[in-house]
């Protein structure tokens, strides 16, 4: 029997006269249920390490290996390869010259870099011209960590950059010895849950974050900052590549990150022993404070204010005497608590015995009969980016260099607040003028932004105009922020957007041009609902001042300490026993005394001008009626 089984005999079948049996042709049919066959697909390559070679041709350029001699017999020589790296000679040996040219540059590498375990790993990826090891960054960042670290920072063509690495991964490449440690914390003092420290060579740096995993960040960031300079700040890379522009005195407008580090954490470290034994008045959801230093010692360094509060007074609430605070947000009752320090130091030129102590100086070749001491600086901490044009459009912006924000048109106008909430609107949605009668019958009381305010502050001064009369004035070094710092529309907001329409300033009036910085362990967003108080501390109180912010005045219904009434009789008081001041009698109503400061006055009208010349709108003011009042005897 043909395995195949029987097949019909035809002709094709038939060969010499006998059946020939043929197996049928079989159809290969593919299986209704299987699965189709796979294409063939290329697999991701997977990048290789570099060698050692390779590593250290991109950190140092134009190197030349150098066989020194070959010994051992002909079928197993040893090569002896050199290599000069910053005039020092390095030896490598290996079976053929490849493998002792690697091992010279691992030599080589290994005299500036610390490698985890003895291993080599792979440094950042260069871009365009990439210098991440020079000998001042290696230096400093491994071996020496307490020199100058303004020498080794990431840069591409001279300017900053952000590695394009994590803060925790790189950390981990540099150092060796790296040692994370979780704590949970008091969620009161940023509305962070978790603190994480670590530990590189005995030194200790701290990170905050809602999560362990942004706070181990916020920590790596902290580390690498000190240690290397490496910063991961959004100043060092703009937004859209647009870059920022850069002063005159120096070149960027970013604060050094580790001093803006060092200002929010003692700004927050003040706030907690400030508030102790009145726990219930902690919730806020702006914080700010002000931090002087001298000569940039930040070791040194004094909080001067701090602050909490997002509202401002009611118009049923308004006085007639300059008894009230009008508004009590953070940033704005910080720089009153720092005019308070202002006449406090003032006030010890008054008598000899204590005139060496003061931060002002006589100042024999000027108009104004005092000035700041020479390094005194002011910085000033706000948690999140002030409110107005400063804040609006941050959390909203894209990477695509397409700008589709639906308020794109308004960015740069002047904003008000609204009295007894949040949030701000463009002063060409108000009524123009305020009056006392219409305030009183139900209109909205109004008042600029704190992003208008500080711009207002980098060309007339943060001393105000009582004090103009006295003093040069007085600017605001840096501005760092706690979140939401975005640093087109921060700079727009607090200078850039009259820098090219403001003139005629009288000197030694100017438009000031803060240095700006994120610090680390960014405060994450609350949600909670705003508190109607804030509070007030400024050095050399004993204790804190809680301020109902609807109404201007303390909790138990007392006027505050920093109000106008209280600036003008201190303001009295200098007047008639500050030494170098003309002895003539102060006028007694408050707004006659404010006119009188020429300068002042000049300059605050040409920022006004600047703004209308811009099409940014017109700075509102508060009635008249405010500032009509007369000094107390």
């Amino acid at each position: 029997m043909f395995p195949y089984g029987p097949v019909a005999n035809t002709s094709e079948n038939t060969m010499n006269g006998y059946n020939r049996k043929v197996p049928p042709k079989r159809r290969y049919e593919m299986p209704k249920y299987a699965a189709p066959p796979k294409k063939k697909t290329c697999k991701e390559r997977i990048p290789q390490p570099k060698n050692t070679v390779a590593m250290l041709n991109e950190l140092r350029n134009g190197l030349i290996y150098k066989l020194e001699s070959q010994t051992g017999p002909v079928h197993a020589p040893l090569f002896t390869i050199s290599v000069e790296v910053d005039g020092q000679k390095y030896m490598g040996q290996g079976r053929s010259k490849k493998v002792a040219r690697i091992e010279a540059a691992a030599t080589a590498l290994r005299s500036f870099i610390q490698f985890k375990d003895g291993a080599v790993l792979s440094p950042l990826k260069p871009s365009g011209n990439l210098d991440f090891t020079s000998d001042e960054h290696l230096e400093n960042g491994i071996e020496n960590v307490d020199n100058d670290v303004s020498k080794s920072a990431i840069t591409v063509d001279g300017q900053k950059k952000v590695p394009d690495k994590g803060p925790v991964m790189l950390l981990y490449e540099l150092y060796n010895d790296v040692n994370f440690e979780c704590i949970n914390i008091d969620s009161a003092q940023n509305n962070c849950r978790f603190k994480m420290t670590v530990t590189i060579n005995e030194k200790k740096f701290d990170g905050t974050g809602p999560s362990k995993k942004l706070a181990k960040n916020a920590a790596a960031k902290a580390a690498l900052a000190s240690l290397c300079n490496i910063s991961y700040s959004p100043m060092v890379v703009p937004q859209k590549n647009v870059p920022l522009p850069i002063d005159d005195k120096s070149s960027s407008m970013e604060l050094p990150q580790i001093h803006a580090d060092a200002i929010g954490r003692l700004v927050l470290e003040k706030f907690m022993e400030v508030i102790k034994g009145q726990e219930a008045y902690s919730r806020r959801k702006v914080l700010a404070g002000i931090v002087m230093t001298e000569n940039m010692n930040f070791f040194e360094a004094k909080v001067i204010s701090v602050s909490t509060g997002t509202k401002c007074v009611s118009g049923e609430h308004m006085s007639v005497n300059g008894a009230v605070l009008n508004d009590s947000h953070a940033e704005i009752v910080s720089r009153r608590c720092l005019l308070k320090f202002l006449y406090a130091q003032l006030d010890l030129q008054c008598n000899q015995a204590t005139a060496y102590q003061s931060i002002f100086v006589r100042n024999t070749d000027g108009q104004y009969p005092y000035k700041l001491k020479s390094g005194v600086h002011f910085h000033l901490y706000i948690n999140t980016a002030p409110c107005g044009d400063a804040r609006i459009f941050s959390p909203h912006e894209n990477d695509t260099g397409v700008d589709k924000h639906p308020n794109r048109k308004a960015r740069g106008q002047l904003r008000t607040k609204i009295e007894s909430g949040e949030g701000t609107i463009p002063v060409k949605s108000s009524d123009g003028i305020q009056t006392w009668d219409g305030v009183l019958q139900g209109q909205r009381l109004l008042t600029m932004s704190c992003s208008d305010k500080i711009a207002r502050w980098n060309i007339v001064g943060i001393q105000g105009s009582l004090l103009s009369s006295i003093i040069e004035p007085v600017y605001l070094h840096s501005i760092v922020l706690g979140s939401l710092l975005h640093p087109e529309h921060m700079y727009r907001a607090v200078c850039g957007r009259i820098e090219k329409s403001i003139q005629g300033l009288p000197p030694p009036y100017h438009l000031n041009k803060p240095r700006l910085a994120l610090v680390t362990s960014a405060e994450p967003r609350n949600q909670a609902k705003a508190p109607n108080f804030g509070i007030n501390w400024t050095i050399g109180d004993v204790e804190l001042e809680v301020v109902n912010s609807l109404t201007g005045r303390t909790i138990g219904g007392q006027v505050s300490r920093i109000t106008k009434q209280a600036f003008f009789d201190k303001y009295g008081f200098l007047m008639k026993n500050l030494p170098g001041i003309l002895k003539r009698s102060v006028t007694t109503d408050y707004g006659q005394t404010k006119a009188n400061v020429k300068d002042y006055q000049i300059a605050k009208i040409e920022l006004f001008s600047a703004f209308k010349r811009e099409d940014l709108g017109s700075w509102l003011k508060k009635p008249i009626e405010q500032d009509e009042f007369v000094l107390n005897e």
